[in-house]
């Protein structure tokens, strides 16, 4: 009942940017189903609290496809940031938006004031509902209530700073909650911007003043203190990832706890031993440490022995070790027994960083072990985790029911990174689990309503039948991040919204014409939409033969488990399977990267015309022929000839007016040349295919390892340093993520192969960029950038791109860099690591950018084929 009170608190404001719009009570919103949000240090003794500040209402501009703008950070970056004074103003702003937006940031505020009225009446709330809205760009005085809390509607677009005079250098943890990001004295830091209570940021206080600048976050609210820790190296028991320890199961279990290095060292070698009240225990080797950081590292729970066979709470220890042996911190913590027959937890390895992630599962009710049933995909909605959404199904009998986690409770909206992880998950339930590979199916709830129309689109050969639930079709189409309509009078923004078309469903809905779809929606729902239903309705009604559709009378965004464990829905599961691939006859399979989404049953897009256009191919199987009815925007297709099966020896495809004869028992690798297809023998992976295509987040992927420079000037190479590391912490806090950050002086093609790599730093100050990019078209130096037949000059100059590893057919490098002070200041944002922000391959821009957006763009755009910039597609 606890748990089921927690998950209705938190999915009644389900939905991705449904904060944005509504005022938030000042109960725990981050409760999700039974978590609670860390509220206690124990990390060590709190010896300040921040109490006095200046908010600056900077009335930001609109969260969308394309966002770059921060004020504190291009003050930061042009060394204009003073410290400010009640009263002060900041001579400069964001540029003017058009009078719609300003219409509509008016009527933002009005419902802002409606929401908070309404809570006020409800006695939860603490926001005076009339508030006044303070005065853009100018600082005004500011306190915290006796909570220690600042907290104002206007914070929800204003930044925060605050000071604190220290009586000498000091190590200290900056525990703060809120903020989005936190600058201090202008290196920048995640924020805890979800209200986690998850944030400890270890920094070094200069004597004298130290400054702290928060910038806007979600719910109009920072906490902010400093603590002396009780240990300079120490184990934090705040947001550990743990598996259940499985009975009768004889292998070992990855879990996952956050270290702390409050020293200016790199802490190696490090173990970690874990031991069971029962007597098993196990040693680890676990991953390294920056100076001044905290990461999330992984170890091994021993299997349990034989004789361990009764369930419920144990308590085991963990302890840290240093290279020599020596215990350096060492807890306790609360571990689960349980049986893989019933409600349990799994942990697995990702291969996007090397990271600990889990997933969890109602498994089918199975009368001997091993039983063969089919398998259901559950994706949670906004602020749930799997643990939840798993506790919500009831245990079936045809079906294990496996919950993903989207990396985090809100994750990356289930595309990006969440999109990767819930793949990775299905991969592994699926090595466990070996279900019937016909009766894979897709379900979830609010955001995973969404997240089952993105994947089931997306990768339409995957599921027999689909079932959002509560869902909204389409991200960029949904709340406010639609609203680009200022963006499109700047030709550069093109680049970026073609970067994002691959979240764009509503553009490749035909590709749900092989899967069964089971639309549910509550008919009063209030948090997104019944039109988002009926909008689908509508529009599969006018082409696909095979789906439901059912609004439960009365029924609200959540209604109890009823609004995901529907029994129509697994009747309608059970009624469908993944035709075999020789069955599929017709096929209309639309994607926008081969990097995302590559197949349909026997048809693959290798790669396109243009990069991150649309590619749409239609194409119909008959007697010993294929007729592609047609094609658009695609370079090289491979039809899968030999899974068809055909009778006959010799099949004739038709395409674009050309017949071409192919031998059956082979694939036919269909290549666009000079407007005519040509049969090739292989994919040349030193071009752009679908297992390396590119987008500058790509890079993020593949085991990533993170080189910053060393061979700068001191403050090149300490910018550098905190880049890498704050790339580090974000991934940490938005995708439970664990990056490994070294110095370009321990990077080697040997050590670090088969994996991604993103460099921090230039050509001049970085020593891995000659191993991996001499022979890149861009090239980056103190003073200029080269991009092709390009150059630009400057010290301003800012630049993220892709490109392919030397030494590896899948895998990349990612590039962060600046031509001088201000161009590597200009780099600071991050936003490439949110959901759905399009990135596109290459993109160089002004420091100015921080404050002008769009206008500080110089190009943004697309490699070739070839991976050359011949055609200038940027």
């Amino acid at each position: 009942m606890k748990a089921m009170k927690g998950y209705f608190a938190a999915t009644i404001l389900c939905g991705c940017s449904l904060f944005q719009g509504l005022e938030v009570s000042a109960q725990n919103i981050v409760t999700y189903l039974g978590k609670e949000k860390v509220e206690k240090t124990s990390e060590g003794e709190v010896f300040f609290r921040f109490t006095e500040g200046l908010l600056l209402p900077s009335g930001g501009n609109v969260n969308s496809y394309f966002s770059a703008q921060d004020m504190a950070a291009w003050l930061y970056a042009t060394g204009t940031f003073t410290m400010p004074r009640e009263g002060d103003s900041i001579a400069f702003s964001y540029p003017d938006i058009t009078p719609d937006r300003r219409q509509q940031q008016a009527g933002d505020n009005n419902r802002f004031r409606a929401n908070a009225q309404q809570q006020q009446a409800g006695g939860n709330n603490r926001f005076r509902p009339n508030f006044q809205m303070l005065p853009r760009w100018k600082w005004a005085a500011t306190s915290a209530d006796s909570t220690g809390v600042f907290q104002s509607p206007n914070m929800r677009s204003s930044y925060l700073y605050t000071s604190y005079t220290s009586p000498q250098e000091q190590l200290v943890l900056l525990e703060t909650t809120g903020g989005h990001r936190t600058f201090v004295n202008g290196a920048l830091h995640e924020g805890d911007y979800y209200d986690y209570g998850y944030s400890l940021t270890p920094v070094k206080l200069t004597k004298g003043l130290n400054e702290f600048v928060y910038t806007p976050g979600r719910f109009g609210r920072v906490a902010s203190k400093l603590v002396h820790p009780s240990k300079p190296i120490m184990l934090t028991k705040r947001d550990m990832t743990l598996p259940d320890l499985l009975i009768g199961e004889n292998t070992p279990q990855w879990a996952s706890i956050r270290v702390i290095n409050l020293t200016e060292k790199p802490l190696k070698g490090l173990k970690i031993r874990s031991k069971l009240p029962t007597g098993e225990q196990m040693e680890y080797a676990t991953d390294n440490l920056l100076p001044l950081s905290v990461r999330k590292v992984k170890f091994q729970f021993p299997a349990l022995s034989a004789d361990n066979t009764e369930a419920g709470d144990i308590t085991a220890t963990v302890e840290l070790l240093d290279a020599s042996g020596k215990i350096l911190d060492k807890i306790e913590i609360s571990v689960r027994k349980a049986t893989a027959s019933g409600h349990h937890t799994r942990t697995f390895v990702s291969k996007i960083e090397g990271s600990v992630q889990f997933y969890s599962i109602a498994p089918a009710l199975r009368k001997t072990p091993g039983e063969t049933k089919g398998l259901t995909l559950t994706v949670h909605g906004a602020g749930v985790d799997a643990h939840g959404q798993a506790a919500c199904y009831a245990q079936k009998d045809d079906v294990d029911v496996v919950a993903a986690t989207n990396r985090r409770p809100y994750g990356f909206d289930w595309e990006d990174w969440g999109r990767i992880d819930a793949l990775e998950v299905l991969d592994d339930a699926c090595r466990v689990f070996n279900p019937d590979p016909s009766r894979i199916y897709l379900t979830g709830h609010s955001m995973g309503g969404h997240g089952t129309w993105y994947l089931g689109i997306t990768y339409p050969d995957k599921f027999a039948a689909i079932a959002p639930c509560a869902g909204y079709p389409d991200l960029g189409s949904y709340g406010s991040r639609g609203r680009t309509d200022f963006m499109e009078q700047f030709p550069k923004y093109t680049a970026f919204k073609r970067a994002t078309n691959i979240g764009r469903t509503l553009s490749m809905v035909s590709n749900l014409k092989q899967s069964g779809v089971y639309i549910f929606h509550g008919s009063e729902d209030r948090v997104v939409n019944t039109e988002q239903a009926r909008q689908m309705r509508e529009l599969l009604g006018k082409f696909h033969s095979d789906f439901c559709y059912y609004e439960f009378p009365g029924g609200a965004h959540w209604f109890g488990a009823t609004s995901v464990d529907w029994k129509p829905i697994f009747e309608f599961f059970s009624r469908h399977t993944i035709p075999a691939t020789k069955d599929v006859r017709e096929i209309e399979f639309t994607t926008a990267s081969p990097g995302t989404s590559a197949s349909d049953y026997w048809l693959r897009v290798e790669q396109q015309i243009k990069s991150d256009e649309f590619t749409t191919i239609k194409a119909v199987k008959d007697n010993d022929t294929i007729k592609v009815d047609s094609v658009e925007n695609a370079a090289l297709v491979i039809f899968d000839l030999p899974a068809l099966k055909f009778n006959s020896s010799q099949v004739q495809i038709h395409i674009d007016e050309q017949q071409l004869s192919v031998p059956a028992d082979k694939k036919a690798l269909l290549l666009l040349k000079s407007n005519q297809w040509t049969l090739i023998d292989k994919v040349n992976p030193k071009q752009k295919y679908s297992d390396r295509y590119g987008g500058f987040k790509f890079a993020f992927d593949h085991n990533v390892v993170l080189v910053y420079a060393t061979k700068g000037t001191a403050k090149e190479n300490e910018y550098y340093l905190n880049k890498a590391r704050y790339d580090a912490e974000t991934f940490y806090y938005r995708g439970n993520g664990s990056f490994d950050v070294i110095p370009d002086t321990e990077y080697s093609l040997q050590k670090y192969a088969g994996r991604n790599v993103v460099i921090y730093g230039n050509k001049n100050n970085n020593a891995a960029w000659n191993l991996l990019l001499k022979n890149c078209p861009v090239q980056v130096s103190n003073g200029s950038i080269t991009a092709g037949s390009r150059s630009y000059k400057g010290t301003d100059l800012g630049t993220y791109f892709v490109y392919p590893h030397p030494q590896s057919d899948i895998n990349l490098v990612g590039v962060v860099a600046g031509t001088g002070e201000a161009g590597m200041k200009g780099t600071a944002l991050n936003n490439y690591l949110q959901p759905i922000t399009g990135f596109p391959d290459i993109m160089i821009f002004h420091a100015d950018m921080l404050r002008t957006g769009l206008e500080g763009l110089e190009a943004a755009g697309f490699f070739d084929n070839d991976w050359t910039l011949a055609k200038e597609d940027f």
